[in-house]
């Protein structure tokens, strides 16, 4: 087992001395290299939004483990989980009025879910929550989010305020796990079940975006137009690719960790 670690370990290493612009270049390259993977190993790349669907819920269903069996909730963001249900709740009113389907019954369940854990944080497992932790100010997200929507939204023939509900949920969703990066980072030490949840948006949100990414190439940049026109096909890509990469940092460190035997994981400054 250790002659095994040790390439990986090495790599590590080498790349943990690299300069911040390497350290992104290189992300980037692995990111390239790993969709360029999934479009050869998978045919049909719906599959891989079922995929992050599933990966999704694998994260709650540790979140339910962690809540319900170690009765605590240290490490978790409450204003992260707050940000999960608003942007579920607006994505199921537009759902409703605009595009009816087993997504919206997907995300039915995901809101249920969050906001059992919301009253769990909030009541049952009060004096466990790390509120001096979780100190990010959610109008940073919540008042960008809203001026965007009101000016970059779809062109469809659905009702204007419909439109800008279903923008601001887009862009809402992809900032709004920055809370919980920022309890992580505030603590520097997170225990297993908080690090196997957000590994997990992390695994889900990059699958997410393969999904994306790989259906604009196939359809030869047709589903762009599909969208709409103006700025909002090109923000619904960018958005996607913004939540995968607000969560790259952790899971590198986490994957790390993993290899390392370590079951604590412990961030250094300046990681997410």
């Amino acid at each position: 087992m250790r002659v095994q670690q040790r390439p990986i370990r090495a790599l590590s290493m080498w790349v943990r001395r690299q300069p911040p612009k390497v350290k992104a270049f290189l992300g980037v390259v692995s990111g390239m290299a790993a969709l360029v993977l999934l479009r050869f190993i998978v045919h049909d790349h719906d599959n891989l939004f079922v995929a992050a669907e599933a990966v999704h819920s694998i994260g709650i269903s540790v979140l339910i483990y962690k809540l319900i069996k170690e009765k605590t909730c240290a490490g978790l963001s409450l204003k992260s989980q707050e940000l999960t249900a608003i942007f579920l709740a607006v994505r199921l009113y537009c759902s409703f009025v605009m595009e009816y389907d087993i997504h919206t019954l997907l995300d039915l369940a995901t809101l249920a879910t969050t906001l059992w854990v919301i009253y769990m944080i909030r009541f049952k497992l009060k004096s466990s929550y790390m509120e001096d932790k979780d100190n990010f100010a959610l109008y940073y997200v919540l008042v960008p989010c809203a001026a965007l929507a009101l000016f970059i939204h779809p062109s469809t023939s659905h009702n204007l305020v419909n439109r800008i509900f279903w923008a601001f949920c887009v862009y809402l969703e992809a900032v709004s796990v920055l809370p919980q990066l920022r309890v992580m980072q505030n603590t520097k030490i997170v225990e297993p079940f908080t690090a196997h949840y957000v590994f997990a948006l992390g695994v889900a949100r990059f699958l997410s975006c393969a999904h994306w990414v790989l259906q604009v190439l196939d359809s030869q940049g047709h589903l762009l137009v599909a969208l709409g026109y103006g700025l909002w096909p090109s923000m619904v890509l960018i958005s996607e690719i913004v939540q995968t990469f607000i969560l790259a940092d952790f899971c590198y460190y986490y994957i790390k960790s993993v290899f390392g035997g370590q079951l604590v994981l412990r961030l250094p400054s300046g990681v997410v």
